[in-house]
């Protein structure tokens, strides 16, 4: 019997896990290529033949989503199997009725299929949306575990966009180590608020590998998502993050709703933002579909380092990239905090914004307004500060999760927001972290 093939559809993460946990080294199937979106400057590229395995020694293709159909045809495909995050569930069916339409199978892993076991505990951390609170969460468990005497290793969603086949295994212990790495603003997002709190992260493309490595460093290993993406590991606590601020997008996204319902903890963040009633939405849908799952409430509290610059200041709020993006928010943390602080205008960017930050702002027309903070390459980094000097602003308000000044180059005063996770029940996520842990 002839070998399946298979296009996976994904964005420089999920699909290439799936092909690692499921395809590769699989000769029942044969992956033709991969297509890529979300992300920019993932098209072109190649999945390096030392990562793809024996049975594909020039690599795979990876092409751009919409050349979806010709691929389809020309290669005679048999399945897509659709491999990214954070997607509305009626895109999901577009793509899969465009397939369908043109005699292809359309297909979702399982999630077990894809779960790599780990020899020490695990804690994941998940969530319905991108920008829902992940990564204060993670800082927040991260605590609790070195409160309790455990070594903690935290595990980074693959952000794979420079050279693969250097990238399959990344740690990050220090602020050298994202130099050497050469990360994006997008990784350094990610790492190194972890690296601020003490703790080692790992990242890149090949989780078997990654998971082997840092098992041998840690006593708990802590799954920090990406979008809102499964775990790539069995958890032996797995927490997903809802956010009131988009109530019901918890049973709108793929694969956020999967997360929703096999959730142990569902975590409701930004209470202290959000609406009684949105709040009690989620609360209603986790009782319908997850009803073995704990729902606590949490506050997202935010803090400015130097208040002063801001108070009556015409403020630029730069705000985290994806959730602003293909998480479809109109601001985050800088915005709440820029008001907090008795901002006197929150200045809109979008008539100053150059080149891809424009490119940007055509494509989510809801981050007009703020400022995203895209930075996937050198190009963009430099349209970023060229759009933050064409803004008329006394001062630059960074909602971003690590210290701008490290990366950028501006003449304008910045100064930096942080926001945190606080339980309204205090002590409630520790017991249930000691439950699973059997302490």
């Amino acid at each position: 019997m002839s070998a399946r093939r298979l296009v996976i559809l994904g964005a420089a993460g999920r699909d290439f896990h799936n092909f690692n946990t499921v395809y590769r080294d699989n000769p029942a199937y044969q992956v033709v290529a991969f297509t890529a979106t979300q992300i920019p400057d993932i098209a072109g590229r190649r999945y390096p033949a030392v990562l793809a395995g024996k049975l594909y020694p020039d690599g795979i293709p990876i092409l751009d989503e919409s050349e979806l159909v010709d691929l389809i045809h020309r290669e005679r495909i048999d399945a897509a199997v659709f491999s990214y995050s954070d997607v509305l569930h009626t895109t999901v069916m577009h793509l899969a009725s465009l397939c369908i339409a043109h005699g292809c199978d359309f297909e979702l892993l399982g999630a077990d299929k894809t779960m790599i076991q780990s020899t020490k505990p695990v804690i994941g951390i998940t969530a319905v949306r991108t920008g829902a609170g992940k990564s204060q969460t993670t800082r927040y468990i991260s605590n609790i575990l070195k409160k309790l005497g455990k070594k903690v290793v935290a595990i980074r969603h693959p952000m794979p966009y420079g050279d693969l086949a250097k990238q399959a295994c990344q740690r990050f212990a220090d602020y050298g180590d994202l130099d050497k790495h050469e990360c994006t603003i997008e990784e350094r997002e990610e790492y190194e608020p972890h690296i601020d709190n003490g703790f080692i992260v790992y990242a890149g493309v090949d989780y078997e590998q990654i998971i082997r490595s840092a098992e041998k460093e840690a006593d708990v290993i802590l799954w920090d998502g990406g979008n809102n993406d499964l775990p790539f590991y069995k958890s032996d606590l797995h927490l997903c993050i809802a956010d009131p601020l988009r109530s019901g997008h918890e049973m709108a996204y793929h694969p956020g709703e999967a997360n929703f319902r096999m959730a142990d903890i569902i975590l409701i963040n930004k209470c202290d933002s959000a609406k009684e009633a949105d709040i009690k939405a989620i609360e209603a849908n986790a009782a319908l579909v997850n009803p073995k799952a704990r729902v606590i409430r949490a506050n997202s509290p935010v803090s400015c380092d130097k208040p002063e610059m801001v108070k009556g200041k015409r403020a630029l709020v730069i705000e985290d990239g994806p959730t602003l993006t293909h998480g479809s928010m109109s601001y985050g943390a800088g915005v709440v905090a820029a008001k907090a602080m008795g901002a006197h205008e929150i200045v809109d960017p979008t008539p100053y914004a150059v080149a891809s930050i424009a490119a940007t702002y055509r494509k989510y027309p809801n981050a007009q307004g703020i400022l995203p903070a895209m930075g996937y390459g050198d190009q963009q980094v430099k349209d970023l500060e060229a759009t933050i000097e064409a803004t008329p602003c006394d001062v630059v308000l960074s909602g971003t999760p690590i210290d701008l000044t490290r990366v950028l180059k501006v003449s304008k005063p910045m100064t930096r927001v942080r926001y945190d996770l606080a339980e309204i029940r205090e002590g409630v996520l520790e017991a249930e972290v000691r439950k699973a842990l059997r302490m």
